[in-house]
C-alpha cells in the first residue's frame, strides 16, 4: 500500500505551524484568518470537496457554542456583568476579592464559556481597580486561570469542551462529576499560588482611564438581568435531561433574542464570529487531512494506543503548548476511541495546559489584549511566572484523577 499523497500534510503542517506562530510576519492575518486559509487552500487544490467540507463542519458544536455567547450577550447588555465587577472591584481586603475574582470567574466560566467572560469582565474589573489605584496584574492574571480552570467543570464551559461531548456524547452530569475533584484542587492552587504576589510592588501599574471604563459599564436592568438568570437556570436543566444540547442551545439563543429592549443586531454584535469561524476552518483542515489517509498512517504508526487516557493526557499538553488547546483537541480527536475516560482526560488537560503560556488559550489572549485598552500591559514573560505552576499542578491533579480511576 502507498503512502498518502503529499499535498495534504503540507498544507496542513503550514496550517498548524501557522496557528503555533499565531502570525505570519509582514501579514495582518490572526489564528481565524489562519485557520480559514488553510480550509481555502484544501478546497483550491482539491484535497477535499465541498461536499466533503460541508459534512465535516460540526453543526452540533458550533449551535451549543453560538447559544451560550447569546446567552452571555443577555447578561452584558443587562449590566450583569457591569454589576458583578464593580461589587467584586470594592472587595476592601486584597485576599477577599482574589478569592472572590477566582470564584466569580470560575461559576461564571463553566456556564456561559471562558472567552466571553473574560472579555466582559477584564475591562470592568480591571478599569475599577485603576480607579481605586490597587495594582490590577495579580487579579488579571487570576482571573485568566480560573476562567480555564472553572470552564473545564463543565462541557459547555469552553470550547473545545463543547466539541468534546457532542463529539463523544458525553452527558453533562457525568462529565461535571468526573472532573470535579481536579478543577476544585486546582482553583484552591490557584489561589494559594497568587496570593503571595498580591504583597510584591505593583510594575505594570498604570493610571486609570476613566471613558474606557465608562464605556464598559452598563447600569444594571432588572427584568433583563432576571430574564438572564431565569434562562441559565432552565438550560442547565435541559442540559441535565434528555434534550440534545444543540437543541437546548437554540432555545437559549430563540428566549434571548425574544426581547422587546434588546435589539437583535445588538445582541449578535456580541456573538465572536471570529472563534466560530476558526472552528470551521479548522473541521474542513482536519477533515482533509483525514480524508488522505495521513490520519489512518499516523493512527497505525503511533507507538502507544493515543486512545489510552495517560497518553492523550501527556499528548494533548505538549500540543496546546504549542498551538492551543482548541487547534490540539480538532487535531487529537479522531485519534481517540469513544470511552467518557478518554474524553474527560482531554477536556481536562488541553483545557489546563491552556494556562500554561500566554498563547496556549484563547481566554489568555482576550485577558492580555482587553487590560492594554487601560494601559496594564503583561507579556509572556509575566504571564508565564503564574501560568506554568499553576498548569503543572491542576494537571498532576488531572493525573491523579486518572490514577485512581476518577476519570
Amino acid at each position: 500500500m502507498g503512502h498518502p499523497p503529499l499535498l495534504p500534510l503540507i498544507l496542513f503542517a503550514i496550517t498548524y505551524a501557522g496557528l503555533a506562530l499565531g502570525r505570519i510576519p509582514g501579514l495582518a492575518l490572526d489564528r481565524t484568518g489562519l485557520a480559514v486559509l488553510g480550509a481555502v487552500a484544501f478546497l483550491a487544490t482539491g484535497a477535499i470537496s465541498v461536499e466533503q467540507a460541508k459534512e465535516a463542519v460540526d453543526a452540533p458544536t458550533l449551535t451549543v457554542l453560538f447559544g451560550m455567547m447569546l446567552l452571555s450577550a443577555q447578561y452584558r447588555q443587562s449590566g450583569l456583568y457591569s454589576t458583578i465587577g464593580g461589587r467584586l472591584a470594592r472587595v476592601a481586603d486584597p485576599r477577599r476579592l482574589l478569592l472572590g475574582t477566582i470564584v466569580v470567574t470560575a461559576l461564571l466560566s463553566a456556564v456561559l464559556t471562558n472567552d466571553v467572560i473574560c472579555f466582559a469582565l477584564t475591562p470592568l474589573l480591571a478599569g475599577a481597580l485603576l480607579a481605586a489605584r490597587r495594582p490590577p496584574l495579580p487579579y488579571l492574571l487570576a482571573l485568566a486561570c480560573a476562567a480555564n480552570l472553572g470552564s473545564a467543570l463543565t462541557p459547555i464551559g469552553n470550547p473545545q469542551n463543547i466539541l468534546i461531548a457532542q463529539t463523544l456524547r458525553l452527558p453533562f452530569l457525568p462529565f461535571v462529576l468526573a472532573c470535579a475533584a481536579p478543577v476544585l484542587l486546582s482553583l484552591i492552587a490557584l489561589y494559594v499560588l497568587v496570593a503571595p504576589r498580591l504583597r510584591e510592588p505593583e510594575r505594570q501599574h498604570a493610571p486609570g482611564n476613566p471613558t474606557v471604563v465608562a464605556e464598559e459599564s452598563i447600569p444594571l436592568q432588572r427584568w433583563p438581568a432576571t430574564k438572564g438568570v431565569l434562562i441559565t437556570l432552565a438550560a442547565m436543566a435541559l442540559f441535565l435531561s434528555p434534550v440534545p444540547a444543540p437543541l437546548t442551545a437554540l432555545g437559549v439563543a430563540g428566549v434571548v433574542l425574544t426581547s422587546r429592549r434588546m435589539r437583535t443586531r445588538d445582541l449578535l454584535a456580541h456573538v465572536d464570529w471570529s472563534l466560530l469561524a476558526l472552528f470551521v476552518g479548522l473541521f474542513i483542515v482536519g477533515r482533509g487531512l483525514e480524508a488522505s489517509g495521513w490520519t489512518e498512517a499516523a493512527r497505525n504508526a503511533f507507538g502507544a494506543d493515543p486512545s489510552q487516557p495517560a497518553v492523550l493526557l501527556a499528548a494533548v499538553s505538549l500540543l496546546s503548548l504549542l498551538v492551543g488547546n482548541v487547534p490540539a483537541v480538532m487535531l487529537l480527536l479522531p485519534f481517540v476511541g469513544r470511552q467518557p475516560a478518554t474524553g474527560y482526560a482531554l477536556a481536562l488537560a488541553s483545557t489546563f495546559a491552556g494556562n500554561a503560556v500566554l498563547v496556549g488559550s484563547i481566554a489568555n489572549l482576550i485577558v492580555a489584549e482587553q487590560a492594554a485598552r487601560l494601559g496594564i500591559r503583561f507579556g509572556f514573560r509575566e504571564h508565564l511566572a503564574t501560568g506554568l505552576p499553576v498548569t503543572l499542578v491542576s494537571l498532576g491533579f488531572a493525573a491523579g484523577a486518572l490514577l485512581l480511576g476518577r476519570l
